[in-house]
């Protein structure tokens, strides 16, 4: 397993993010179901107090997700490799976790051009569990086993569990029956990874956001914390593969009237056309930018800009 550099235990932390200790040790050692010290009295604060509190506890996530950076990176170079080797990303989780990956799998076909099943999104459960919870579904691993034979998972995969405490069964059982089937594997979680979990996956991410101010409401801090991984994680790889020209979302595909402006104002800045001109090379690309920008810097028609695309591996500064 590559050097991961993470310790059960981390010798550092801001003090917000300690476990509190007492006369007696915990009834649950996970981080996530400690008790906040700062919120023990939040049922009879002010509104105004209650809202500053939440405040004050979600500016140590952004500190905490900093902490795992190296761990980040390592995460986003193994779901390039796979995409370049035909593969896929796909998270596993259930609850606020499941939540979050699907979500974020859902966002790319739309922002980056991906086929569905580039990027997707497992959660205990089912469709229906993403609308009404259905706790008793992240029970049970031969279901998360399943899920990864059902999408027929192989070594060309990366599948990342979700999972804030670190402990949902649906998403071990996943996780153990993707890398029997020869997949690379991650753990995101928000509590101290045992040293099970950092010796058998290929990267592990725990972002340390402290106990929560609602007692094991991980949708809080914890759930904020693994939504901007998941954005690092599926941002940086969208980048690394060509979806990206400077700062712009170049593969972007025209489907509403939102998108139509924003390909055009696109076109107009990297262009300088005007917006005449960008509306009709976006209608000549078909509704795809990446496609029109290669049009129009090299005077090809589309069939041949996106055959110059095809050739660069889909990145517009590999084109020539």
């Amino acid at each position: 397993m590559p050097d991961l550099k993470l310790e059960a235990k981390p010798p550092a932390m801001d003090s917000a993010r300690k476990p509190q200790t007492s006369s007696r040790p915990p009834l649950d050692a996970r981080l996530t179901e400690q008790r906040n010290p700062r919120s023990t009295r939040i049922d009879q604060m002010a509104t105004l107090e209650i809202v500053d509190l939440i405040n004050a506890e979600d500016r140590l996530v952004a500190a905490a997700v900093s902490d795992e950076r190296e761990r980040i990176a390592r995460a986003i170079d193994l779901v390039v490799e796979c995409f370049r080797a035909g593969g896929r990303l796909v998270y596993v989780g259930a609850g606020t976790s499941g939540r979050l990956g699907v979500l974020d799998a859902s966002e790319m076909p739309p922002t980056y051009r991906t086929e569905p099943e580039m990027v997707q999104g497992v959660m205990a459960g089912g469709f229906e569990a993403l609308l009404r919870a259905q706790e008793g579904a992240e029970d049970h691993p031969g279901d998360g086993a399943a899920a990864m034979d059902e999408r027929n998972v192989d070594q060309r995969d990366f599948v990342l569990g979700i999972a804030a405490s670190g402990t949902t069964p649906y998403v071990h059982g996943a996780l153990a029956r993707a890398r029997e089937l020869g997949a690379r594997t991650g753990f995101l979680l928000c509590t101290y990874p045992s040293e099970e979990i950092l010796q058998t996956h290929d990267v592990v991410i725990a972002p340390l956001v402290g106990p929560e101010v609602i007692t094991g409401s991980t949708r809080m801090k914890a759930g904020t914390a693994t939504k901007m991984v998941l954005n690092m994680i599926s941002t940086a790889a969208m980048v690394k593969t060509g979806k990206v020209y400077g700062n712009l979302m170049v593969d972007l595909q025209v489907t509403c009237q939102k998108l139509q402006d924003r390909g055009e104002r696109i076109l107009i800045d990297t262009l300088g056309v005007g917006r005449d001109e960008a509306t009709r090379l976006l209608d000549a690309a078909g509704g795809h930018v990446k496609t029109a920008i290669v049009m129009s810097r090299l005077g090809l028609d589309a069939a041949a800009a996106r055959k110059r695309l095809d050739e660069a591996g889909g990145a517009i500064g590999g084109v020539k």
